[in-house]
C-alpha cells in the first residue's frame, strides 16, 4: 500500500514516513505541491496526504489535480494548521476525505490512515516516535557550547526532539578545549535531519556563538522561527516550547524568557548573584528605555524576519549581546514600534546550573559592557540623523543611501 505525503516542512515528514513505513506502508515524500502532483501521476499512491499552506501552488491546488484532472478518487488526508471554516468547507467540497488540524497526534494520523486504506501485512514495529505531535510550524534552536563534555544533557535534548516533530537543534561548538565536539558528533549519529553540529575552531565567546548559529540556521528554508538556549538546560525544554506558542499566536517578533520570581514558578538564584542581576537591570533598563526585567535569560524565540537585524553584526561585547539585540531591534523599528513587537515571557522553571562560567567578577565587568552598548548606540543613532535647512532629520535605516531633493 502506497502513501504520498506532501508537506513543505521537512521537519514534519520524517517522523510521519518513518511511522507509516514502520507499519508497513511505502512512502514518499515530497516539499512542495507541484513536485506531489507530479509524484501522484508516477507513484500511483493509495493515498496522499497533503499541507494546505505551501508557497505558491497550495495543496487545494493538489486536491483539483486528483479530483478534477485526473478524475480519481484516491482517498486524500489533509492535515493543515489552516482552522478556518472556509477553507476546511472548499477542501471536503473538492473532495478531500480527511481533514485533521496541525498540531495533531502522529498516532491519530496513522489510525486514519488504517480506516482509509486498510493494513498492511503486519511486520514487527518498533515504537518510534510514539506520542509525537504533529506541528504547524518549524522551530530551529541554537545551542552554544564550550566546554560542554561533562555537563551536555544528552538525554534531555533527545528525549525532546523525540517527542516533538518539527523542532531542529543546532549545537555550536565555540571551540571547546574537551571532547565536546566528540559528544556533539555522537548526540547528532543517526539524527542528522534533526541536529546539526557547528563547529567554531577558536573560542569566540557565546555571543560569536549564538550569532554564528542563529545565521546559519537562518538559511534553512524549512524554519518558521529561530531561538537559542543555554547548554545546561537551566531553562526547561517544555518551558521553551512555551515561548515558541507565544510567539507563534501573537503578533510579536521576539519573545525572551524571563526569570522573574512568582507563585507556582521554580526560580533559584545565589543570593549574591541575585543582588548583582537586580543592580545590572536597573541600568539595562535605563539603557533600553523599556521595562524589561530580565534581559540576560538564556532563552529567546525570533520570528525568522528580524534574524537578520539581530544577528547580521557583530556584537560589542561578550556577554551582554541580549541587550544589543533589544538596542538593535529598537534602532531599526523605533522604540514605540520596538515596544510593541518584544514580549517577556515568565518562566515556571529556571535553575541556576552548577558549572556556569560566569563569576562574580565577570558580573561587575558587565556595568563596563553597558556602558559601551550606550556609547555605541549612542553614536549610531547621531550618524543616522542629517540636517535639512538647519532642521534635525532621522534617517532610521542608513544601510541604504537616501536622497534628498530641495
Amino acid at each position: 500500500m502506497k502513501v504520498l505525503a506532501i508537506d513543505d516542512q521537512k521537519l514534519v515528514l520524517i517522523p510521519l514516513e518513518t511511522r507509516l513505513k514502520a507499519l508497513g506502508y511505502e512512502v514518499q515524500t515530497e516539499t512542495s505541491a507541484l513536485a506531489g502532483i507530479s509524484a501522484f501521476n508516477t507513484f500511483q499512491p493509495d493515498l496522499v496526504i497533503v499541507d494546505i499552506n505551501m508557497p505558491i501552488t497550495t495543496g487545494i491546488d493538489v486536491v483539483k489535480h486528483i479530483r478534477e484532472e485526473k478524475k480519481s478518487d484516491t482517498p486524500i488526508m489533509v492535515l493543515s494548521g489552516n482552522t478556518s471554516d472556509d477553507m476546511i468547507e472548499k477542501a471536503f467540497d473538492l473532495g478531500a476525505n480527511d481533514y485533521m488540524k496541525k498540531p495533531l497526534s502522529l498516532s491519530e494520523v496513522c489510525s486514519r490512515t488504517k480506516r482509509l486504506i486498510g493494513v498492511p501485512e503486519q511486520k514487527s514495529v518498533r515504537k518510534q516516535y510514539k506520542d509525537v505531535l504533529i506541528q504547524q510550524r518549524c522551530v530551529g534552536v541554537v545551542i552554544p557550547c564550550y566546554n560542554e563534555e561533562d555537563r551536555l544533557l544528552s538525554k534531555e535534548f533527545l528525549n525532546f526532539i523525540e517527542k516533538h516533530s518539527g523542532y531542529h537543534l543546532c549545537f555550536v561548538n565555540d571551540g571547546s578545549k574537551d571532547k565536546t565536539l566528540e559528544v556533539l558528533h555522537k548526540i547528532q549519529k543517526g539524527r542528522e535531519d534533526f541536529i546539526t553540529v557547528y563547529d567554531c575552531e577558536k573560542n569566540g565567546g557565546k555571543a560569536e556563538a549564538v550569532r554564528l548559529g542563529m545565521l546559519h540556521m537562518a538559511k534553512k528554508s524549512d524554519l518558521d522561527y529561530i531561538g537559542f538556549l543555554d547548554a545546561d538546560l537551566s531553562t526547561d525544554l517544555t518551558d521553551f516550547d512555551d515561548l515558541v506558542s507565544t510567539i507563534e499566536n501573537s503578533d510579536y517578533k521576539i519573545v525572551s524568557g524571563s526569570r522573574i520570581s512568582r507563585m507556582g514558578a521554580d526560580i533559584t538564584k545565589e543570593s549574591a548573584r541575585k543582588i548583582i542581576s537586580l543592580t545590572i537591570n536597573f541600568i539595562i533598563r535605563k539603557i533600553l528605555k523599556m521595562d524589561f526585567k530580565d534581559t540576560q535569560c538564556g532563552a529567546k524565540i525570533f520570528h525568522k524576519d528580524v534574524i537578520g537585524i539581530s544577528f547580521n553584526e557583530k556584537f560589542v561585547t561578550q556577554w551582554i549581546f541580549d541587550v544589543e539585540i533589544f538596542k538593535r531591534i529598537t534602532h531599526h523599528y523605533g522604540l514605540e514600534r520596538a515596544r510593541e513587537i518584544l514580549c517577556e515571557q515568565p518562566l515556571k522553571r529556571w535553575i541556576h546550573a552548577d558549572g556556569s562560567k560566569l563569576s562574580m567578577k565577570d558580573s561587575i565587568k558587565i556595568v563596563g559592557q553597558l556602558g559601551q552598548i550606550a556609547w555605541t548606540y549612542r553614536s549610531k543613532n547621531k550618524s543616522s540623523q542629517i540636517k535639512v535647512n538647519g532642521n534635525q532629520v532621522e534617517i532610521k535605516d542608513n544601510k541604504y543611501p537616501t536622497k534628498i531633493v530641495s
